[in-house]
């Protein structure tokens, strides 16, 4: 039995594997990245710009003889800030909104300025889990495009075309054998970098808001779980809906006075539910990749799991040379076969 005859079993892996147009050069895993979660976080940016939701970003209200508009602008640039001592639950029972009120001895206030770079953050989150896909895409230069351009959609009716295409792409594997471990390695480099990333974001985020995300989802639920009059909302305290602004202005006679504000930030409703939510899909999708990339070292490591998981795919007179396949290809070789082949059995 001769090698090329072993490599027959490729032609019936790729049965139903590139039906589409398009080549598929990656695994559902890798698309949770780019795809799924991208998309999330440009949903994100995409909410909190969109103003006519919530009506205005910001609407501050107090001092009398400044305009509105100017007092929206100002408080806005300068920023906001509450006080940490009015947030505690009976204060509010008591008809204070959480937030405001007289600052404490020591003049504390937590300054809340990160709304302004919201959407700028989720966009740039947004690329930040799609650039691990366009390094691979740069990576694979189209090689498993060129490779089954005659396997792909529906042009290919007649059984002769298709052995023809069949015979090309085993005539390919055969002579570029032990030759694609670089590319199996960019390919794990790239999916190595969306667990890395995924692990930074996590941080990024939580400097991004004064280090309160970590516990967050954890707060929430606590939050949700407690009786009425012990809770404290903890979105509330990391996105206040109600914030005070120091206005300052010189007085007829050159003094400086300073009025104080009360300012309605509608936005935070919103940032509030986008980050809960990232809370949730970020610790769900660091679980399940972690577990993805245990299983590729695995495969990588343990050559019977790569044997097992071509002679599964391959139909019941192939499977003897499709063991023998993997037995006798190296693990960059393998890993082009892994791609070509149809993720379902071969029916």
């Amino acid at each position: 039995m001769t090698i090329m005859n072993l490599l027959m079993p490729v032609a019936g892996l790729i049965k139903a594997r590139y039906r589409g147009e398009k080549a598929d050069i990656d695994s559902q895993f890798f698309k949770l990245h780019y795809r799924t979660t991208a998309t999330l976080f440009f949903i994100g940016c995409l909410l909190v710009t969109a103003n006519d939701l919530i009506g205005p970003t910001i609407n501050c209200f107090g001092p009398d003889g400044v305009p509105g508009n100017v007092l929206n602008t100002y408080c806005w640039i300068m920023s906001t800030f509450s006080v940490p001592g009015s947030n505690s639950a009976s204060t509010y029972h008591d008809g204070a909104i959480p937030g405001l009120g007289p600052k404490g001895p020591n003049g504390e206030k937590v300054v809340h300025a990160y709304y302004q770079w919201v959407p700028f953050m989720l966009f740039l989150q947004g690329v930040m889990f799609y650039i691990p896909h366009y390094l691979w895409k740069a990576f694979e230069q189209r090689k498993m495009n060129k490779i089954t351009s005659g396997l792909r959609g529906k042009t290919i009716l007649e059984s002769d075309q298709r052995r023809d295409a069949c015979e090309n792409l085993i005539n390919y594997l055969w002579e570029t054998r032990g030759t694609h471990n670089g590319y199996a390695f960019k390919y794990l480099f790239c999916d190595s970098l969306n667990f890395i990333n995924c692990i930074g974001q996590l941080f990024f985020i939580n400097k991004f808001l004064g280090g309160v995300f970590m516990t967050y989802g954890t707060e929430v639920l606590n939050f949700m779980s407690m009786d009425d009059e012990n809770r404290t909302d903890p979105m509330m305290e990391v996105f206040p809906r109600v914030t005070k602004c120091t206005f300052h202005h010189y007085g007829s006679s050159g003094t400086i006075q300073t009025k104080d504000a009360a300012c309605i930030l509608g936005l935070n409703i919103i940032n509030e539910k986008i980050y809960v939510t990232l809370w949730f899909w970020l610790l769900a999708l660091i679980a399940i990749t972690s577990v993805y990339l245990i299983m590729m070292v695995a495969l990588i490591s343990v050559p019977s799991l790569r044997r097992s998981l071509v002679t599964r795919k391959a139909t019941a007179d192939k499977k003897d040379r499709a063991y023998h396949l993997v037995e006798k290809v190296a693990i960059g070789d393998w890993f082009m076969i892994f791609l070509i082949s149809d993720r379902k059995s071969v029916v």
